[in-house]
């Protein structure tokens, strides 16, 4: 009998070396409090080893202030005008229309937009829509983004509309 009872140990123990364990429910999410945003931002040791040695300037938090009318094209078709009246991080004009050839056009006023932030940058927020303007300053050159503006695009040009660039100084644009 001493046979059959190992055999019955050897048995019992093979079934409970293959159960698997209940797993436990994680801990209760702990709530951490994120500090408060600083003025400048803490960069990593690598970021910065990656930056050193470099000729570049942080961009200046100040309000914008920019003017142009203007237009311009590029050897492909790809056309666009701007006027546009930033004072002190306020937007008082904003027209802009940019055709793409056989895409469509896409078409933007000040009327149909309202004015959500002002520093560091400022963006307009179409009233009906998803759509967002984004405008900000480097150096000398002043950046209008477009983002998800398919209502204000005929056919699939949204796909093709890139920022208008301004340089501040001559109020040209490209």
């Amino acid at each position: 009998m001493s046979w059959l009872r190992a055999l019955t140990m050897l048995g019992m123990a093979t079934l409970v070396g293959c159960a698997t364990p209940v797993p436990t429910p994680p801990p209760a999410a702990e709530v951490i409090a994120e500090p408060p945003p600083s003025a400048q931002p803490v960069l990593r040791r690598d970021t910065l080893k990656h930056l050193a040695n470099r000729d570049l300037k942080p961009i200046k938090t100040r309000p914008l202030n920019a003017k142009a009318s203007c237009g311009f094209r590029d050897p492909s078709g790809y056309r666009g005008r701007l006027k546009l009246d930033v004072k002190e991080a306020s937007v008082n004009r904003f027209e802009a229309s940019v055709d793409v050839p056989k895409k469509g056009s896409c078409s933007f006023n000040l009327k149909d937009f309202q004015q959500t932030d002002h520093l560091p940058n400022v963006v307009l927020a179409a009233k009906k829509g998803d759509c967002k303007v984004s405008l900000w300053e480097q150096e000398h050159r002043v950046t209008v983004a477009f983002r998800d503006c398919r209502a204000e695009c005929s056919g699939n040009s949204v796909e093709y509309l890139w920022p208008i660039l301004v340089d501040n100084q001559k109020g040209s644009c490209s």
